[in-house]
Parts: structure tokens; sequence; C-alpha cells
């Protein structure tokens, strides 16, 4: 044995090491931009279609959108002030979705990661 190989008693436990590919494996970095990548659709979307409808809903029907519903407010300024609360319903999809999917994939793969950064230094 080379005078700078370790000796095999001080290697780590190969069982103790977790198994599976290795981390930032393509799968492991697959599920997690796809679980990214379906947050940021859900979030965006949400907003765009309603942003979309409202011009719709502009263009095609001025009939309906000047049509007063309460104390002068027409049905499209109603629309359009509910912009502002369909935006904050957006974010806070955006926030759950990235707390329940993507946040625990990242942080159990930071975690193997480290795990095994600290079983087997220089890899």
């Amino acid at each position: 044995m080379p005078a700078w190989a370790t000796p095999a008693e001080h290697l780590p436990e190969r069982a103790a090491l977790p198994t599976g590919p290795a981390p930032g494996h393509h799968r492991d970095l697959r599920v997690l931009r796809r679980a990214y990548r379906r947050q940021r659709r859900v979030a965006t979307f949400t907003v765009l279609l309603y942003f979309t409808l409202f011009l719709i809903l502009s263009a095609r029907s001025p009939a309906f959108m000047t049509r007063p519903v309460t104390g002068g407010l027409s049905t499209g300024m109603l629309l359009g002030l509910a912009q502002l609360p369909v935006t904050w319903l957006a974010i806070l999809l955006f926030e759950y979705t990235a707390s329940r999917f993507v946040d625990p994939l990242a942080r159990r793969m930071r975690q193997r990661t480290a795990l095994l950064a600290e079983r087997e230094p220089g890899l």
C-alpha cells in the first residue's frame, strides 16, 4: 500500500453512506427542477389567466364592463381593482408550493450532499 493511502480501518463504512446515485445526479436535479418549474408555472398562469380574462372582457364585452355594480363602481373597475388581490393570491400560492414541494426536495438534496461530503472528503 502506498504511503499516501489511508489504511482500511480509517475509511468510513460503505453501508453508512446513502445508497443510490451521487448527490447532484441527474435524477435528483431533474426532480428539483421539475418541482420548481411547476411552482413558477402555477403562480404565473394564475395571474396571466386573470389578466387575460380581464382584457378579453374589456375588448369583447364593453356593455358588461361598464355596467354599474354598486355606488358608481362599474364591473370593469371592480375587476381591475381585483387584480391586486389576485396577484397576492399568486404570491401566496407560490410560497405555499415552495414550502410544500420545492424546499423539502432542496433540503433533502443539501443534507444528502453534506452527509456524503462529511463521510468522503475529496469527492
